[in-house]
C-alpha cells in the first residue's frame, strides 16, 4: 500500500532514500486522484522490493506542491539518488506507470 508521507518526513523518506521512489502527488476533491489510489497501491505491493511508493496530499503539504511546481492533480513524480527524474501528468493506467518504472529500473546501473 502507498505511505503518505509530508513535509516533514519527506527528505528522509523520498530525496534520502536508497531505492528509486515514486511519489504520489493527489487530493481528496480529485476525481481521478480518487481512481488511481487503488492502481497505486497494487504498484506498491508489487513493486516492493524494488520501489518505494509515496503518496503526498497537496492541500496539506502546499510547500512541497510548491517545491515541486505540482500545477495539475494526479501527478506522479519518480526520484532516483534524490533527484526528480520524471513527473507524469494525469491518470494513467497500471500499465502505462508500470512501463514508466519499468523504464527507469532498466537504467539504474
Amino acid at each position: 500500500m502507498a505511505t503518505e508521507v509530508n513535509e516533514s518526513n519527506f527528505s528522509q523518506e523520498v530525496l534520502l532514500s536508497n531505492k528509486p521512489v515514486l511519489v504520489d502527488f493527489w487530493a481528496h476533491w480529485c476525481g481521478p486522484c480518487k481512481m488511481l489510489a487503488p492502481i497505486m497501491d497494487e504498484i506498491a505491493v508489487e513493486y516492493e522490493d524494488k520501489v518505494k511508493i509515496y503518496k503526498v496530499d497537496t492541500d496539506k503539504n502546499m510547500s512541497l506542491s510548491t517545491k515541486f511546481q505540482i500545477t495539475s492533480i494526479p501527478c506522479l513524480i519518480l526520484f532516483k539518488n534524490g533527484t526528480a527524474v520524471q513527473k507524469i501528468i494525469g491518470f494513467k493506467s497500471k500499465n502505462e506507470i508500470k512501463r514508466i518504472i519499468d523504464s527507469m529500473l532498466i537504467n539504474i546501473v
